[in-house]
């Protein structure tokens, strides 16, 4: 018999294109604590409840409540995920598994009621600014897609606003970047296609014929064996190999012009973070000035940009932990 058996838990999931993570958490009202979490590959599996079958079905205890991040529009508690295909609806968890109390959020939704519970240690500041406590914040994640999302406040309680805005136009800067367009270009390019995990390698492949690069051995041989984003990456940052340097710098600053936009378009004064599994591989890049200076350059508002915090978001279990600690609010409720 599993040890824990016949005990009370909260079931928190974040969902993702690659992988889907389902923890039973223990519920604590200051900070959520994992007991058990497992690890699936999302596309092995036909949807969602067949993960947690199995999960549940591996580690028993009572579900007091359940919420899960997916990545996806969520319209009336349902939601056709962005890169599976899943289809996952509240009704259909709450008759498949008997739970009273479940709720599915959008992705980034979830991130951000991580926030009001991480610790410092789980966030590194690139710009310090000046700190509006009560101002809107603004959360950009670059993964297997690009998810945002911001966050208001009403009356000293944080309201997540889901957004789909990785899907919208990209629109160059300079004249490499029209080059990117341009040839790339069909009928729509979004910023996923390029600020996101795949998007490092789409830029890198890009690169490499618009530079007429020659192309290493050893990167080849890497490329063969390993995940091709987070060969560039890391090609990048211990190597040094150019192209991949060129490549990491152009994403930073696509990143950077990008979360500059939200902050625009979000008036993000209490913030923005960035979270997502890619930004903290990237620390030393971030931290460079090109990350701050696409950022920033949106003409007359650079100053503006230059006041706003941002920071990154460490834990790469913070959607994780937003699931849960809104799992709880569903159990107060």
């Amino acid at each position: 018999m599993n040890p824990i058996d016949h005990t009370e838990f909260v079931l928190a999931g974040d969902i993702g294109g690659t992988k889907t993570i389902l923890a039973l958490f223990s519920p604590d009202k200051k900070r959520p604590t994992p007991i058990i979490m497992e690890t699936y590959s999302s596309r092995d599996a036909s949807s969602l409840e067949e993960l947690i079958k199995v999960f549940l079905t591996r580690h028993n205890g009572t579900v007091l409540c359940a919420c899960f991040g997916i990545p996806g529009p969520v319209t009336k508690g349902s939601v056709k995920t962005t890169n599976l295909p899943w289809i996952v609806s509240e009704s259909t968890l709450r008759q498949r598994f008997k739970w009273e109390r479940v709720r599915i959020l959008n992705d980034l939704a979830a991130t951000t009621a991580s926030l009001a519970v991480l610790q410092e240690s789980e966030l590194l500041e690139l710009n310090r600014g000046n700190i509006d406590p009560g101002g809107t914040v603004g959360i950009v994640a670059p993964g297997t897609g690009l998810g945002m999302a911001l966050l208001v406040f009403l009356e000293g309680k944080g309201y997540p606003i889901q957004s789909e805005g990785g899907h919208v136009d990209f629109s160059p800067r300079n004249t490499i970047e029209i080059a990117l367009l341009q040839d790339l270009f069909a009928s729509h390019l979004s910023v996923e296609r390029l600020v996101s995990g795949p998007g490092i390698f789409t830029l890198y492949s890009w690169l490499k014929g618009y530079r007429s690069h020659s192309e290493p051995s050893w990167l080849q041989e890497r490329f063969r064996l390993g995940d091709a984003s987070q060969v560039v990456s890391e090609a990048a940052l211990v190597e040094k190999e150019p192209l991949c340097v060129e490549t990491l710098d152009m994403f930073v600053s696509l990143l950077g012009a990008t979360a500059g936009n939200l902050a625009l378009t979000g008036m993000t004064t209490g913030g923005i973070y960035l979270g997502g599994g890619i930004c903290p591989k990237i620390l030393p890049k971030l931290k460079d000035t090109g990350f701050m200076k696409a950022f920033t350059a949106k003409g007359r508002f650079e100053e503006f940009l230059s006041g706003i915090p941002v920071q990154v978001i460490l834990n790469e279990n913070a959607a994780l932990l937003g699931a849960a600690c809104y799992a709880l609010d569903l159990l107060d409720k």
